[in-house]
């Protein structure tokens, strides 16, 4: 029942045109990105968080905050899909891989901490509980701390969280927990973070504060101000450029449009189809020295 949410698959899984739709508990068709809400529980700081990689998968898929409705689709860099490298000893993503609804790194705002402006995106999480979640899974999760990645220049925060549901979440309320009772996992997240581009012929990625995970009232703080900047967004406050705001359920929104419209946009897409074969070359394990 993913919280009432569903989703709708169009096209074929590992092709260009495979779009992943967002409907309500009614059926209804919405956009992950604006019509979720960000708060599952204001009063505790439990956030949604949208399911856009499971843990162990390759596939870069993400919010299209470009399209209508922000479907979720495989990213494409020249032309061809995007699949993270296995940089030894990682396989895929080590963590499930998402974003807290309602958030924007905004490009024009230059983040104090880090003196790089945001990433134009919906704000980053990783989720470390034991469960595999699935491509658009809508979970409850409870924020941990924050790694500040700079991504080629960009701000790029990467929320640490545990699913609420998970066996052992009573037992983590902060970064330090994680030390804790995952030794080696958050050292293993900023190695993978620092690296995961290095296959594609790119330079490590940097991090601000050395790479020193920030606690969970920090992090929380930091949500907070891409909610901001997602208000600005969505009222038409901020030029957000290529970004798409339509939305069904933001009711001072400009970019607020009918049920009838957002069907269209979902029955323009092509129908669903078997998936295609992932590319042999995407299980390839990739060794470097560590500096």
């Amino acid at each position: 029942s993913m919280a009432g949410y569903s989703v709708e698959e169009r096209a074929a899984p590992h092709s260009l045109e495979y779009r992943l739709f967002f409907k309500d508990a009614a059926g209804c068709y919405i956009s992950p990105f604006h019509d979720i809400p960000i708060y599952a529980d204001a009063g505790k700081n439990v956030f949604n968080m949208v399911v856009e990689v499971p843990r162990w998968t390759n596939a870069k898929m993400e919010i299209a905050t470009k399209d209508p409705l922000n479907p979720i689709k495989q990213d494409v860099k020249k032309g061809k899909l995007r699949y993270v490298a296995n940089v030894f000893p990682h396989k895929g993503y080590i963590w499930n891989y998402g974003a807290i609804p309602q958030t924007w790194e905004d490009p024009s705002h230059k983040d104090e901490n880090t003196g790089c402006c945001g990433d134009n995106d919906p704000i980053d999480v990783c989720e470390i509980g034991s469960k595999v979640c699935s491509r658009g899974e809508v979970i409850k999760v409870k924020v941990l701390g924050t790694l500040a990645l700079i991504d080629e220049g960009e701000t790029d925060w990467k929320i640490i969280a545990i699913n609420i549901e998970d066996p052992e979440a009573d037992s983590y309320n902060d970064i330090n927990d994680v030390k804790r009772m995952k030794p080696g996992y958050l050292e293993a997240t900023v190695d993978w973070f620092r690296r995961y581009k290095v296959p594609d012929g790119k330079p490590e990625n940097q991090f601000a504060f050395n790479g020193e995970f920030k606690a969970k009232d920090f992090a929380v703080n930091i949500i907070k101000s891409t909610h901001e900047h997602w208000k600005a967004l969505i009222a038409k406050k901020t030029d957000g450029r290529e970004i798409n705001c339509t939305n069904l359920t933001v009711s001072n929104s400009p970019f607020c449009c009918s049920q009838e419209c957002a069907k269209a946009t979902v029955d323009a897409a092509p129908p669903c189809k078997a998936a295609n074969p992932i590319p042999p070359e995407v299980d390839k394990w990739f060794y470097y020295q560590k500096n």
